[in-house]
């Protein structure tokens, strides 16, 4: 037995030193056409970080640092440092009686840089170049992942490097896929992403349909929601690059981080219109206006200072929970259209949930299609409920308004019936008092008959009133005309006051045509060019030549040119003077006049010179000849009227 066992233990030995290193060696995938794909995990991809971003496919693929590669020990490997490079290693077995083409697709399209090496028959190695800091256009199939071939002409092993490096942490997803089922999943896949953007677009059209119908805000805040989602989901689906900016890498790199802040302000926004937070939980509503300027700090602070900033997306799940609790406390309170909302967020924050799940490489959690776009389906399930739930609001609003119009339906009827107990009793009043009417109108009537003999009367009386009115105001005109007279030529040959003297000439207007017919009653000459005709100039009473256009004032050339005193009081002064020969006083003057002393006696020591100098025109004069006084063509009263 001892010998036996012996023998058998250094072949036990053997048997499980072998089976150790097959357990640890890099697991082989092969080509095989009843497989249509194959994503790499654990064993069958390795991975190597280089901080120092200096290693190449020479020293990599050699023996020294090929020993450094590690198995995966996740599901799915994360390139998290954005300061190395990134190599991953993967082996497949070709298969040259295979039908099929085949490709490695990688699945994260927020890579910056990809580059794929495959070994070529001369043993060096052909490098394929991809990543999102490239222009769409260089890709070699035009789709949202990164795909290259993989020869399968010659059979035997192949090993594949795959260098990464980006801005962001980013899953390592590489699948091993048949052209054939490539362009059968790829079109399953747009078809569904066009189902997926067409259902957001359906709904901020319907959206944008209520707003222009109801003219409330929460409708533009939930279209801008919307909006925001499909934006960020296009950016994370490489929808957007391949779409909208296909030649902007730079944008492509923080693109979401904008959708994301977008999305984030308007759906709380939302919330606090749809609830109405504000009226309901005065507390969470400060609380949102809190967050929401936070939140736009730290926009701001990554769009200027480091854009890299963007991919901490956990702090979306602040407003994300805080739209949740609010939902939840205005449902507690009892607003019924808050329980589509709550629903509506539960979605939303389970396909969050997934997400960070995927984030972490949780072992149980399988990746697929349905966990890969969980958050896409959570989001159609949110816009739904959330649909609902603006029905339900509008439901409400309609119920409340038809609940008013019956209560003022209501309130009408009973006007009515008021206005009808009214109408009747003004009826029954009205009734009455056209008895009492009607028998008045009688004794009414036998007094008319009485005042119309009276009016016959009347009337013959009046008309005779009418031939002596008639008379009477042909004397009064008569007898006014007389007094004008009398007042004119006493004013003017006797000493009247001011206010009788007023009556003459009232006004500025007045004097000025006494002026116009004294100085031109002798017929108009152009002082410029002796010119005859005339039209009427700018001044009131001026005179402007046809021919040269030379306008002449009223008082131009006159003793009361450039006067500083009121035309009339002039006048009255001139007029007193003359009356007076001179003897009045200036404080007479200035207490008829209203006029300062030194003023009234500048101005009557200026007319007493006049005075003397035409000594011989004035003395035959007569009762006008203080008008004499006015005109002057002499420079001697130029120069006294320039002193005045």
């Amino acid at each position: 037995m001892i010998k036996f066992l012996r023998k058998i233990l250094p072949l036990l030995a053997i048997c499980c030193f072998f089976n150790y290193l097959n357990a640890n060696a890099q697991k082989v995938v092969s080509l095989v056409d009843t497989t249509d794909q194959h994503i790499f995990s654990y064993n069958e991809i390795y991975q190597l970080e280089d901080a120092s971003r200096k290693l190449d496919i020479n020293q990599v693929s050699a023996a020294k640092l090929s020993k450094l590669f590690k198995p995966s020990k996740i599901n799915t490997p994360v390139a998290s440092n954005a300061s190395s490079n990134y190599w991953y290693r993967i082996v497949i077995a070709h298969n040259t009686r295979s039908k099929n083409n085949w490709l490695l697709e990688f699945f994260d399209q927020t890579i910056d840089d990809i580059v794929v090496y495959s070994a070529n028959k001369s043993g060096s190695y052909t490098a394929n170049y991809m990543g999102a800091s490239r222009p769409f256009g260089q890709r070699l199939f035009q789709h949202k992942n990164f795909g290259v071939n993989v020869s399968n002409n010659a059979g035997g092993t192949s090993t594949y490097y795959v260098r990464v490096h980006s801005h962001q942490p980013v899953n390592i997803i590489i699948v091993l896929r048949s052209v054939g089922w490539f362009i059968h999943y790829a079109l399953d896949e747009y078809f569904f992403f066009g189902i997926f953007y067409g259902m957001i677009l359906v709904f901020s059209l319907y959206n944008l349909v209520m707003f222009f119908a109801m003219r409330q805000i929460q409708y533009l805040y939930y279209i801008m929601y919307n909006l925001s989602i499909g934006l960020y989901e296009m950016c994370t689906d490489g929808i957007a690059y391949q779409y909208i900016w296909p030649n902007a890498s730079g944008w492509n790199q923080y693109a979401y981080g904008i959708a994301l802040y977008s999305s984030s302000i308007f759906a709380l926004l939302f919330t606090q219109s749809l609830l109405y937070v504000k009226g309901k939980a005065r507390r969470l509503n400060k609380i949102i206006w809190a967050v929401i300027i936070l939140r736009s700090v730290f926009f701001l602070i990554c769009l200027i200072f480091n854009r890299s900033w963007f991919n901490y997306k956990i702090v979306e799940l602040v407003p994300l929970l805080l739209a949740y609790i609010t939902g939840c406390r205005i449902l507690y309170q009892g607003y019924r259209p808050a329980r589509f909302f709550v629903v509506g967020y539960s979605f939303l924050v389970i396909g969050f949930i997934i997400k960070v799940m995927i984030a972490l490489n949780v072992a149980w959690l399988p990746f697929g299609p349905v966990t890969h776009y969980s958050l896409s389906v959570c989001f159609i399930m949110e816009m739904l409920f959330i649909s609902f739930a603006i029905g339900d609001k509008v439901r409400l609003l309609k119920k409340k308004k038809d609940k008013a119009q019956r209560s003022t339906i209501k309130q009408l009827q009973q006007n009515e019936e008021l206005k009808d107990n009214l109408n009747k009793m003004l009826e029954q009043q009205v009734s009455e008092r056209t008895r009492e009417v009607i028998e008045q109108s009688q004794v009414i009537h036998q007094q008319n008959a009485e005042l119309k003999a009276v009016n016959i009367l009347l009337q013959h009386q009046t008309e005779e009133i009418s031939r002596m009115n008639v008379l009477l105001e042909k004397d009064n005109i008569t007898l006014q005309h007389n007094i004008e007279k009398v007042t004119h030529d006493r004013v003017m040959s006797a000493e009247v006051d001011y206010e009788e003297f007023s009556r003459i000439y009232p006004d500025r207007e007045a004097c000025f045509k006494f002026l116009a017919d004294l100085k031109w009653e002798g017929g108009y000459h152009c002082r410029k060019c002796s010119y005859t005709h005339y039209n009427a100039g700018h001044l009131p009473f001026s005179r402007r030549c046809s021919k040269c256009g030379y306008d002449e004032s009223a008082i131009a050339y006159t003793v009361l040119q450039n006067t500083r005193i009121p035309i009339n009081k002039a006048f009255y002064m001139i007029f007193l003077l003359y009356s007076t020969k001179g003897k009045i006083s200036s404080h007479k003057l200035s207490e008829l006049l209203s006029i300062r002393q030194s003023t009234c006696w500048t101005y009557s020591s200026r007319i007493k010179k006049l005075m003397d100098d035409k000594k011989k025109e004035l003395r035959n004069a007569g009762k006008m000849g203080w008008s004499k006084l006015i005109l002057d063509y002499t420079e001697s009263i130029s120069k006294v009227k320039s002193d005045l």
